[in-house]
């Protein structure tokens, strides 16, 4: 009978391995974390070890590493719940290490255990990125959820407004988007934020020669260029909100007319905007209008920043490593404890401040052992400034929270009265709400938190009274 330790910190998973694993008359034994899975190898011998990526003390990567150092024979297979870190595993473990990506059915369970066949299959393979849409990396479920609304989208000739922070790769969604599309025209960018607010109508519309000072011939604009494609406009917040109408005609009329022209031409592109605010970020600093907004976001997507799908990772470093390591006919390649340190940092900088990190990591690598060399800490003086401004309006909130909860049970002192010997508790009780509702102008809702009762039963005494 082989002997199984399962190190998986989710409960529900565990539960359900275990008994399949069990069915196939194998004894297991369990552990949460690292540290118990350490403790069980130190007790027990075991054949084989079914191993969690990410666990709640770190990567099942130092397992590994302790078992190397102990001289523990067991056979491991890595497991993990996000399809995208097994090619990362593949990449980075020993030929004898294997991986198996939930859900586990019971045959996956019974091959790696059982067959040879299965041990086979299990070993380290080639790094292969897969790229959506021919540039976007990663398989976790935010991105899975955007790739399903590109899919969508791009059926159809509808704008598309691209919000998220900065560096989480806006332009490449906007290029993915007009890959998909496989529209005849080019895609053309332009930073609405980068162009002089005199120029914005030459930039967006063209000109005619002689039109103003400078224009010395004709030229024709962004809405022209991108005929029958796409037009990129990045930064689109940027613009000034007084030289808004005049992309909205354009929106409107599906024409433009050149700075100093009085012909109508005929556009015909998809729009697909960018920004890094927010919707209310938006709404309340008026820094789009409103109709331009409806014209624009007839279908916004949401880019999910880094942290939020921190299994993508390991790709993306991969990926740029891959293309370093191409550029300039090198092999260097990334260590287990450096991938857990860029798994676990918090990236406020998103995807563009990882390959920066890449990148620095690849100019100071080890010529000896082939292995990058990062930085004790990846904090630049952004992500500091960034994580300050988080903690500062986290704390803002908290105190916010505190003085309305204090707002809610300040009343309350205003109805201490002195208690009359000889009154009935159910007059005491009638007198003590109605001075409540007095002291908070007859806001029934309040008036029960006060009291500390439901506003039925607030409701029900009040019925009761008249």
């Amino acid at each position: 009978m082989k002997t199984v330790l399962l190190v998986d910190d989710d409960l529900e998973f565990t539960n359900i391995a275990c008994r399949i694993i069990e069915y196939l008359d194998c004894e297991v034994y369990s552990a949460s974390t690292l540290a118990e899975a350490q403790q069980w190898l130190s007790e027990q011998k075991f054949d084989h070890i079914l191993l969690d990526f990410m666990l709640p003390d770190g990567s099942g990567l130092h397992l590994i590493d302790y078992a190397k150092a102990n001289n523990i024979s067991a056979k491991i297979t890595m497991i993990t719940g996000h399809p995208s870190v097994k090619t990362a595993i593949s990449a980075m473990c020993h030929d004898d290490i294997g991986y198996l990506t939930k859900p586990i059915e019971a045959d996956d369970l019974k091959g790696v255990l059982f067959s040879s066949q299965a041990a086979s299959k299990t070993k380290k393979r080639k790094n292969k990125n897969a790229l959506y849409f021919g540039c976007l990396i990663g398989e976790s479920a935010p991105m899975k959820a955007m790739y399903a609304m590109i899919e969508r989208v791009v059926k159809t000739q509808a704008n598309v407004m691209l919000m998220g922070e900065s560096g989480v790769g806006k332009e490449m969604v906007a290029q993915a988007i007009h890959s998909a599309s496989q529209c005849q025209g080019e895609r053309i960018s332009v930073n609405c934020g980068a162009i002089p607010k005199d120029l914005i109508g030459s930039e967006l519309f063209g000109h005619e020669k002689g039109a103003f000072t400078g224009a010395n011939a004709q030229k024709s604009g962004v809405f022209e260029l991108a005929k029958d494609g796409t037009l990129f406009l990045d930064e689109l917040t940027e613009m000034p909100i007084d030289m808004q109408p005049n992309l909205l005609r354009v929106l409107e009329t599906q024409t433009v007319t050149r700075v100093g022209g009085s012909k109508s031409i005929p556009v015909n592109c998809r729009v697909v905007s960018a920004t890094n605010r927010s919707v209310e970020d938006i709404a309340q600093n008026n820094v789009l209008r409103e109709d331009i907004y409806f014209r624009l976001a007839v279908f916004p997507i949401n880019i999910p920043p880094l942290r939020e799908r921190k299994e993508d990772i390991p790709l993306l470093a991969e990926h740029f490593l891959n293309q370093l390591n191409k550029e300039h006919e090198s092999d260097f390649k990334l260590s287990d404890d450096d991938l857990t340190r860029l798994v676990n940092y918090e990236w406020r900088g998103n995807i563009r401040e990882l390959k920066h990190a890449i990148y620095r990591a690849f100019i100071m690598a080890d010529m000896t052992s082939g292995y990058l060399v990062f930085p004790s800490t990846f904090e630049s003086p952004f992500s500091q400034a960034k994580l300050q401004n988080s903690i500062q309006s986290q704390t803002i909130s908290e105190q916010m929270n505190e003085q309305t909860d204090t707002s809610l049970i300040a009343p309350a002192t205003n109805v201490n009265q002195p208690v009359i010997v000889g009154q009935t508790i159910e007059n005491l009780e009638k007198e003590l709400i109605f001075k409540t509702l007095e002291s908070v102008d007859g806001n029934k809702t309040t008036a029960a938190k006060i009291l500390g009762i439901s506003t039925k039963t607030l409701y029900n005494r009040l019925n009761a009274y008249s």
